[in-house]
């Protein structure tokens, strides 16, 4: 699961860690990716409760004992799922110890399944030609994609009516054309935006978010020049191609005009 900073991945991530804890799904969840290949198995053990019986121990001792108990699991039905966020940062070596462990099986079951949350930098260590036998090994593979203007208008209106009020929706369908295009559709930026917002009307004392609040919000969150920036880069790419292309239709032509003389 990729996705860029601030689109939801750590929460989708500990989201996905509760529901699993519903079902017969034991999960380990791995915060820290900076993780050497001994120190992966390590925090496996421990997060399957054999930490204090591999304290100290050799690492092919950790690898037996974290197969045999896998195995033991898998004749309970009970799945075992590693859940790792910020998965780009982690190193080649590290994951390269994931796939080991993935392999792990009896007959055609897998005794565990691995889910990468990161940044798109870790597709970029996924294509590089050391790591082909990891990417192979992914069977599903999802972006997360910027939120549009009508799911963000639904989206805090859901989280308005979460947090109990009852009343008119407070963002106006201006308001959030404002909101998305300050934080180009980044949930946690949508979150930020909208709660200073909410803190300006309040300080305001007025009960509709105005533009003047969000314009304050975007101020304090430092993210005023953002979208200006990103226009600025849109219209000057624009630009290089259109000069691009004119240089390409001149040159042909030129070419044209040579044949002829």
């Amino acid at each position: 699961m990729t996705g860029e900073v601030g689109s939801g991945k750590t929460m989708l991530c500990r989201m996905l860690l509760e529901k699993l804890q519903q079902h017969k799904v034991e999960a380990v969840y791995l915060a820290n990716p900076s993780l050497s290949r001994d120190e992966l198995l390590h925090a496996l053990a421990d997060g399957l409760g054999l930490g204090l019986n591999l304290e100290g121990q050799r690492v092919n001792i950790i690898m037996q004992a974290l197969q045999n108990l896998l195995e033991k699991k898998s004749k309970e039905n009970v799945r075992v799922v590693v859940l790792v966020d910020e998965a780009h940062a982690m190193p080649l070596d590290t994951l390269e110890e994931l796939r080991l462990l993935y392999n792990l099986q009896i007959g055609d079951h897998k005794l565990i399944q691995i889910v990468l949350f990161g940044q798109p930098e870790l597709n970029d260590k996924l294509n590089q030609p050391n790591m082909r036998q990891l990417k192979d090994r992914i069977v599903h593979h999802f972006s997360i994609l910027p939120l549009s203007k009508n799911i963000i208008e639904s989206y805090l209106l859901f989280r308005m009516r979460t947090a109990g009020y009852r009343g008119p929706n407070v963002f106006s369908p201006a308001i959030v054309n404002l909101i998305n295009a300050a934080s180009d559709g980044l949930m946690r930026r949508v979150n930020v935006l909208a709660d200073k917002s909410l803190l300006a009307a309040f300080i305001d004392n007025t009960h509709h978010i105005e533009k003047k609040h969000v314009q304050a919000a975007i101020r304090d969150s430092e993210l005023a020049s953002h979208g200006l920036k990103y226009k600025s880069l849109v219209k000057r790419a624009l630009l290089l191609s259109g000069i691009a292309l004119l240089a390409g239709i001149l040159l042909g032509m030129s070419w044209l005009m040579l044949e002829h003389l």
